[in-house]
């Protein structure tokens, strides 16, 4: 009896110790992915000043070499760290939480070896649009507004070590397309205009809240014009002098990054990264390439029932050209915009159990980016209420944006699309904060993609150029599985993207050269789109065949929204592992 006590006691001791050792790595793993929060925050300043923080409102990222090389160190450091963390000892939360942030790691040192930042402009953004953070900023008082004018104030250090970057880059062959810097030049040219009134960075000063005195409001404004006259624009002058002598001249004709040091090793590596997937360049063309036949075929069918008589192309020269489909001005489309977003939102019931509690608004792109950007973008809220998310919409030449694209953009860009699905991530306040904004492209540009085709389900594109419109929309993003691969790694023209884009896609022109332009500057990304939603699209499908009368698309969408951006592999496991407990239950 003796020996029998002395043994249970000794397993109790054993499963005591085990449980406090396991809580113990729980929290030391937690605490260390804090740690790595924090320091990617110190990292990005303005990014740090939009989601809330406090101590960084006059800074901005550290984009000198030295800068850039300390952040690789410490990534390869976090990597030497994370390996120390044992699986078996972390509960499964965390077990998904090691593998995440691992793998996210092990990508970034993998991207880092390529030096893409000797590529240091962008015509999507960058140090000559440095006056669009203000769009994500917290500026409600006349503190806000002074630390606005600071961080305004250490921009030339900004541009000063673009420049030295850049001149690296051009020494070590790393030459820009360029048709995207004539495009990124003339954006420099509108900073380094000398009138104060018209220039970007001022336009926020005119109209300030109410809230703020007059007499402080006269003093900003003062010290607004002050700063933008004697740094701002000498700065810009200074880059647009460099870039017109110097960097310009120096630029290439071709536009893929086969044509870059290690390019088309680079894409395959990136090809991985944004699909989440082992998927080659070939593999994602061939995919393209029958997606937009498939696509095609349902195109052909709306022809017929609109009775056009006349050939594919002539359709959609008929879709780009008449009147009818377009608005006049830019804020009537601001309007139908608005119209449409206010039809969608009553209708999310009926699809999902839990819808976030963040709102929405919606924002004309600024014009100093429109002309350069595409059709719309999404910018997400910050935790805790602080700011709403934002479905920004492109009002430059109404004439090109047709209303049949209305409807389809609103679901990918604001509900049930990115809105719905990064709000309902950044109000799990129990997942640290790398999980809450998740970059996984394939889940979050996949579940956009997806969300397009809950229109049908949400009472929308009952007007067969709308349903047209969803379906340009699907074949936009199959065409980027072609252009992008082909431009990149089969070495294809600018021209012959573009023409591919032109005789498959309803799109306008316009719209079509920004997009083409866009996968130039972004190689890879354009990827994820339609390889998410083909994931998200076959898992539902197969819940629906295995589960039968059991399947509940609420609790569907409910389940695969509930980790928040996730790679497509660990997207699998979890419907797997639903459709099991589903399959099991009376």
């Amino acid at each position: 009896m003796k020996n029998l006590i002395q043994s249970l006691l000794l397993f109790f001791l054993f499963i005591s110790f085990t449980a406090s050792s396991s809580i113990d790595e729980n929290e030391k793993f937690l605490s260390f992915l804090e740690k790595e929060w924090q320091w990617e925050l110190a990292q990005n300043p303005v990014y740090a000043t939009a989601m809330g923080v406090k101590g960084f409102e006059t800074q901005w990222p550290d984009n000198s070499l030295k800068g850039i090389k300390l952040r690789e160190a410490h990534i390869q450091d976090s990597f030497v760290e994370l390996k120390k963390f044992d699986p078996n000892s972390l509960n499964k939360t965390n077990q998904l939480n090691l593998r995440l942030y691992t793998q996210l790691t092990q990508t970034a040192l993998s991207i880092s070896e390529y030096n893409r930042y000797l590529f240091p402009f962008n015509h999507r953004g960058g140090v000559q649009l440095a006056h669009e953070a203000v769009e994500s900023l917290p500026l409600n008082t006349a503190e806000d507004y002074r630390f606005w004018i600071e961080r305004l104030k250490n921009l030339d250090k900004r541009i000063e070590r673009t420049i030295s970057v850049a001149r690296l880059g051009l020494e070590k062959n790393y030459k820009a397309p360029r048709v995207l810097m004539e495009r990124v030049y003339r954006q420099i040219k509108i900073q380094s205009k000398q009138n104060i009134e018209d220039n970007p960075f001022y336009k926020v000063f005119k109209e300030l809240p109410s809230t703020i005195p007059l007499e402080e409001q006269k003093a900003l404004r003062k010290d607004a014009r002050k700063t933008i006259k004697e740094e701002i624009i000498p700065s810009y002058k200074l880059l647009e002098d460099f870039f017109k002598t110097e960097y310009l001249p120096q630029t290439r004709l071709t536009v893929g990054l086969y044509d870059t040091p290690k390019g088309k090793e680079l894409y395959e590596q990136l090809a991985k990264s944004f699909t989440t997937t082992n998927l080659t360049p070939k593999e994602i063309h061939n995919i393209g390439l029958g997606e937009v036949a498939r696509i095609r075929g349902e195109m052909e069918e709306v022809i017929k029932e609109v009775k056009f008589e006349g050939t594919f192309k002539e359709f959609l020269v008929f879709l780009r050209e008449d009147k009818r489909f377009y608005y006049d001005t830019a804020e009537e489309l601001f309007e139908g915009y608005l119209a449409v977003s206010k039809r969608i939102d009553p209708e999310l019931v009926a699809l999902f159990g839990k819808l976030p509690r963040t709102p929405y608004g919606l924002r004309p792109i600024p014009m100093e980016s429109a002309p350069d950007t595409t059709t719309a973008y999404y910018m997400p809220p910050a935790p805790g209420g602080l700011r709403p998310g934002y479905y920004y919409v492109n009002l430059y030449k109404p004439e090109t944006r047709p209303k049949f694209e209305m409807e389809v953009l609103s679901v990918h860009e604001a509900v049930p699309g990115h809105h719905l699905q990064i709000s309902l991530a950044m109000e799990k306040e129990d997942m640290p904060m790398f999980r809450r904004v998740s970059p996984y492209t394939a889940f979050v540009e996949g579940w956009g993609l997806y969300s397009e085709s809950l229109g049908y389900e949400l009472g929308l594109y009952t007007d067969p150029y709308s349903k047209f419109g969803q379906l340009t929309y699907d074949m936009w993003r199959a065409v980027r599985l072609v252009v992008d691969t082909g431009m990149h790694y089969f070495e294809w023209e600018r021209q012959q993207a573009i023409d591919f884009f032109l005789e498959n896609a309803a799109k306008s022109e316009l719209d079509i050269v920004n997009e083409i332009d866009r996968y130039i500057v972004m190689p890879g990304q354009a990827l994820a789109y339609k390889i998410g939603q083909m994931k998200f699209a076959a898992l539902k499908e197969k819940a629906k065949k295995d589960l039968g009368v059991k399947f509940d698309v609420r609790k569907f969408h409910d389940l695969v929204l509930s980790e928040g951006a996730i790679p497509l592999n660990e997207l699998d496991t979890l419907v797997e592992n639903y459709i099991h407990l589903e399959s099991e239950k009376d």
